[in-house]
């Protein structure tokens, strides 16, 4: 066991620290998986707001506003826990942010559209900004030429976690709607189950995972640094590449996450419980994706890897939007799960890769913003098209299947070798 670890983690820390940080990734999968993707979202447009037209697009403009705060503040964010060495503190307080909205969704009765928007969007801020957080960590506990690999290891097992959580709320699903519960008395109840599950799986994170960070002298407020590294961007030209890449087919993955039951609901006319195991299945495949995919990242390089990844991405979406039968479709949401894992555990590592080392919260702040960024627009495309175009969701996931084919072409001319020696060298 000697030699592995000595090739993937940093000199001073153990496997129970590894361990221990990846658990944040499996208790917050609980929150993308049972709110965002498979429960909440298809709840809302069909009970909360009753099927109506705008349902959709009013879905995604509230996570639109979520990400958007996010983007904001996130490169703020990241500069004062640089400065302060703060990292796990700001990281505690967004995941009680999270955990207490998360619950307060119990409340998001039918016809509570308001309520439901505002609880969904708050809650989600919390969750966008302890991902930037956590992921800020990974450069500090992985050797440099193993990041894809530890990266894998925890979007693997945050997908575990998603596969517990959603597992928990159909068991109770299927008992509350044996006994001839209806759905607005179920889902709210899969809130609490949720916002317990990520309270209690993240207690190992702040229990175990240090804080090697030192603080770091600064001249002036936090913004003044955040616009000191915009400035200075040209000295990390494939970082601010990548970071450009991701803008776009992060656009189109934040779509398929947000909308997938939806999609599944509306487009292929599946049941709350048809949808609910197509999701576990799905979390089963994006844990072998990002967990095998992390060492084919080291192997096979970083930009291969993510095109290889934006491939599936654009061959999901031509199988899905062309569906027709139950079968095909779930080939579809398969290849999605292999290529969610693995691209998302890609761009965290290659971020970690050429970022430089004295500015990491501030440059995984400046990779939340370009995700967040992304997930405004790519869902609001989706929901636009699904609105004008008369509820049409097949044509929906084709317009942010276009967001992977540019993400694809603009990978060309990034050289992460380069872009490593440059970060090094800052």
């Amino acid at each position: 066991m000697a030699a592995p670890r000595a090739a993937a983690l940093a000199a001073d820390v153990s496997p129970r620290e590894v361990w221990a940080w990846s658990m944040y990734d499996f208790a917050n999968s609980a929150y993308t998986t049972v709110v965002i993707t498979a429960v909440f979202g298809a709840y809302f447009v069909g009970a909360v707001a009753a099927g109506a037209p705008w349902a959709t697009f009013a879905w995604t403009a509230a996570l639109s506003v979520s990400y958007a705060a996010i983007l904001v503040t996130a490169p703020l964010v990241g500069a004062w826990a640089d400065a302060r060495a703060a990292k796990k503190k700001l990281l505690l307080w967004s995941t009680i942010g999270c955990v207490l909205f998360t619950a307060a969704l119990f409340f998001a009765s039918p016809g509570a559209l308001a309520l439901a928007l505002v609880l969904v969007a708050v809650s989600n801020y919390f969750f966008g900004t302890g991902e930037n957080l956590i992921a800020a960590f990974l450069p500090e506990l992985a050797d440099s030429r193993a990041m894809g690999r530890v990266s894998g290891w925890g979007w693997s097992f945050g997908y575990v976690g998603g596969l517990a959580a959603l597992g928990l709320c159909l068991a109770y699903i299927t008992w509350a709607q044996g006994a001839g519960e209806p759905a607005s008395s179920f889902v709210p109840v899969t809130m609490l189950i949720t916002a317990v599950f990520f309270a209690l799986a993240a207690t190992p994170t702040f229990l175990f995972l240090r804080e090697r960070a030192v603080p770091q002298p600064q001249t002036g407020n936090p913004w003044s640094r955040v616009k000191e590294t915009i400035r200075h961007s040209a000295l990390y030209r494939d970082l601010r590449r990548f970071l450009v890449c991701v803008l776009f087919y992060q656009a189109g993955i934040t779509a398929v996450v947000s909308l997938a039951a939806i999609y599944a609901e509306q487009a292929m006319k599946f049941t709350t419980q048809q949808t609910i195991l197509l999701i576990l299945v799905v979390n089963v495949t994006a844990a072998i994706g990002a967990f095998g995919f992390g060492y084919l990242q080291d192997a096979i390089g970083h930009v291969r890897a993510v095109a290889l990844t934006l491939v599936g991405w654009i061959a999901m979406v031509v199988i899905a939007g062309t569906s027709e039968t139950a079968f095909s479709f779930w080939i579809a949401a398969n290849i999605a799960g292999l290529c969610m894992g693995s691209s998302q555990a890609a761009a965290r590592a290659i971020v970690g890769y050429l970022a430089p080392p004295q500015r990491l919260a501030e440059f995984f702040g400046l990779w939340g913003l370009a995700v967040k960024a992304a997930s405004i627009f790519g869902p609001l495309t989706y929901g636009a098209v699904t609105w004008i175009f008369a509820g049409n969701h097949r044509l929906g996931i084709f317009a942010v299947g276009v967001y992977f084919v540019i993400g694809l072409l603009l990978l060309a001319g990034i050289d992460v070798e380069r872009g490593r020696r440059a970060a090094i060298s800052a």
